[in-house]
């Protein structure tokens, strides 16, 4: 059986993580949907 108190004792956090994150969060994220917005005021400012 799993001791969870001694598993959350010896826990340390992956120091990779942090890092993923402070990366992440520094980017400028473009996902689809942004995409297809651009897209769309592209056609509609090229049809006016």
């Amino acid at each position: 059986m799993i001791d969870f108190e001694e598993e959350l004792k010896r826990f340390r956090p992956s120091t990779e993580i942090g890092d993923v994150e402070k990366v992440i969060g520094t980017e400028d994220l473009t996902d689809m949907s942004d995409l297809m917005m651009q897209l769309m005021k592209s056609v509609s400012e090229k049809s006016e």
